[in-house]
């Protein structure tokens, strides 16, 4: 964990921001009294578009015909 002043975090700006992206608290404030806590953004995820894979799925002409492993369960 780091600490550091306002005017610190100013000129420390990339190596601070890398620290908080390796996993570590990196906290900007005066004395004890801390006023910020850099962290990273975690990753958005797209939201889900229906039909986007169409064209890209085959399935054969014979794809519901019965196995003919299972005949004798079909009797």
């Amino acid at each position: 964990m780091q600490q550091v002043t306002p005017d610190e975090a100013k000129t420390r700006l990339p190596d601070l921001i890398s620290a908080a992206l390796r996993g570590e608290t990196i906290l900007i404030g005066e004395g004890t009294d801390e006023i910020v806590q850099l962290v990273p953004v975690a990753p958005t995820r797209r939201p889900r578009k229906a039909g986007s894979a169409k064209g890209l799925i085959q399935m054969s002409d014979d794809f519901d015909d019965p196995l003919p492993d299972f005949e004798e369960y079909m009797r």
